[in-house]
């Protein structure tokens, strides 16, 4: 049920009062009030008005409307006060039982992993083992540990089969009216948008309209854009507002200025007591060793350091990783996640909760390619606990959403649908041909989407990509980029006559253009 709009928005008000209460910000501006009561423009008849005026001069009211915009973002708006708090998490039970068996598949596959290597899920580091690895903390890189026998818990292509398997119960046998000419891979009944909406939600990316990622624009000649977009980004800058960062980034962010740019729109200023937090993560790292620092480990091998672009960062993947393993703030984002963090119990206290602590301590298992995430990020970021905290906000704002099966617009189902139903729509012939062959379109991109489309396009695109992400923040942009590429590649994808064939023609993405791309597809399609 939907909440009238007051009681909605005092609802709103007292989750964000009661969030902020507890933050440093809230300890901050109380320091800050009692600091101007010392000044002389504060006066004892006007008290409450000078001391909001000194707050709002002195830039702390900025940081305060900042906080508040970045928890409207996050979080989701309340539903009814006497909605269960799994509504929250996800509204559909069918989808909240789906997420909840893929789980216990993930940790089997955990767990099993345990027992073959006789492995413990966690034990402390001996202190040699300690002083080792906090020495060579900067370079875990040269390391060669024997992981032959670590394997990931789960890559995309198995939780692709699990959405492929996604079923509304209260359809038998696919009685949905609307849905029965869906023909792609995702067989569950969500409402997408279609290209009109997607125009009109995307219009900053419009064919008449500056954008940083095009280089011959009718309209605009783009060094003229180029410098009058960087004057007002500086500008964006300068009054450190995340809402007008947010807005300005929907055209693109110039290189110089766009680590600043994310960082105001993510809300991350990274503070001493931020810095200090991220040293204790490093010292449990050192202290504790867990099964999933291997997997971590072995992930890393597996994808950035085989990549032309993210190879040199590998050692800060290391630290970044381990340390969010360690993070139980993280443990948050499963209030409005459709995904639960895994249990483990104290051995031989099987099923005691009181013995019972998440595992691993931030509830979220790494699969093959989840260092990814973090990949494209190493270019802005060369601070290790800015580069942390960045990536940890990325994570629980949007990729949380491409590994957990849920009905919401930005979720891996939803892109998923999206996908298809835009290309059954406006691209039928391509559609059918690959479904003939046995092609299956989704089969192609579906890992693309789940990682983001990191390591599948130049940096550069990639962040031209991003930076849409957090304009919008939305997800639903992969999908129209997964759609767009298989327009553009559509001549040549009518020729094959295999999935491997199919495969060999969007093998290499590395020389695609994202923005030109997704102009054309949105705005130069005839609908």
């Amino acid at each position: 049920a939907m909440l009238d709009p007051d009681s909605g928005l005092s609802l709103t008000i007292a989750r964000i009062v009661q969030r902020l209460k507890g933050s440093s910000l809230h300890s901050q501006l109380e320091r800050q009030a009692r600091v101007s009561l010392h000044r002389p423009e504060i006066k004892q008849e006007s008290l409450k008005e000078d001391i909001k005026d000194f707050l709002k001069a002195s830039g702390w009211e900025k940081k305060l409307q900042n906080a508040v915009y970045s928890e409207l973002n996050v979080f989701p708006s309340p539903s009814h006060p006497a909605a269960p708090p799994e509504h929250m998490k996800e509204p559909l039970a069918y989808m909240r039982k789906a997420q909840g068996s893929w789980e216990k598949r993930i940790l089997k596959s955990l767990n099993s992993m345990c027992t073959e290597l006789s492995i413990p899920l966690a034990q402390k580091r001996p202190v040699s083992e300690q002083k080792e690895l906090l020495n060579k903390w900067n370079e875990m890189g040269t390391d060669e540990p024997d992981l032959s026998l670590f394997r990931p818990v789960y890559a995309p292509k198995d939780f692709l089969e699990v959405l492929m398997n996604l079923r509304n119960p209260n359809y038998e046998n696919g009685e949905q009216p609307s849905f029965r000419n869906h023909l792609g891979l995702i067989q569950v009944p969500l409402r997408v948008k279609d290209i009109p909406e997607l125009k009109e939600d995307f219009s900053e990316l419009g064919l008449n309209i500056g954008q940083l990622g095009i280089d011959d624009s009718a309209q605009v000649p783009p060094e003229f854009f180029e410098s009058e977009h960087v004057r007002v980004g500086q500008k964006v800058l300068a009054e450190q507002d995340s809402a007008a960062a947010q807005q300005y980034v929907r055209q693109g962010c110039p290189t110089a200025l766009r680590a600043d740019l994310w960082a105001l729109i993510l809300n991350i200023s990274n503070q001493p007591e931020d810095i200090l937090y991220y040293e204790q993560l490093k010292s449990n790292v050192i202290q504790h060793d867990l099964l999933v620092d291997s997997l971590i480990y072995k992930d890393v091998k597996l994808t950035a350091s085989n990549d032309d672009y993210y190879f040199v960062f590998e050692d800060y993947l290391y630290q970044v990783l381990l340390c969010f393993s360690r993070d139980t703030s993280v443990l948050e984002h499963f209030t409005y996640s459709s995904a639960t963090p895994p249990k483990s119990y104290i051995r031989g206290k099987l099923g005691m909760e009181e013995y019972a602590v998440f595992y691993p301590p931030n509830g979220v298992i790494p699969f093959h390619g989840f260092s990814m995430y973090v990949a494209p990020l190493c270019f802005l970021y060369h601070e290790p606990s800015k580069l942390y905290q960045i990536f940890r906000e990325m994570y629980v704002r949007f990729f949380f959403r491409l590994h957990s099966i849920s009905s919401h617009p930005s979720g891996i189902v939803s892109l998923c649908l999206l996908f298809e139903t835009l290309l059954q729509t406006h691209l039928p012939q391509l559609f059918y041909h690959l479904r003939e062959i046995g092609a299956q379109p989704l089969r192609i991109s579906f890992k693309w989407m789940v990682r983001a489309f990191s390591g599948y396009l130049a940096t550069d695109q990639l962040l031209l990509l991003w930076d849409r992400i957090l304009g919008y923040n939305s997800l639903e942009i992969l999908a129209v980029l997964a759609a767009a590429v298989f327009a553009f590649r559509a001549v040549n994808l009518m020729e094959v006559t295999s999935l491997a064939a199919a495969e060999a023609v969007l093998a290499d993405l590395s020389t695609l253009k994202v923005m030109p791309l997704l102009q054309i597809f949105l705005f130069a399609t005839v609908t």
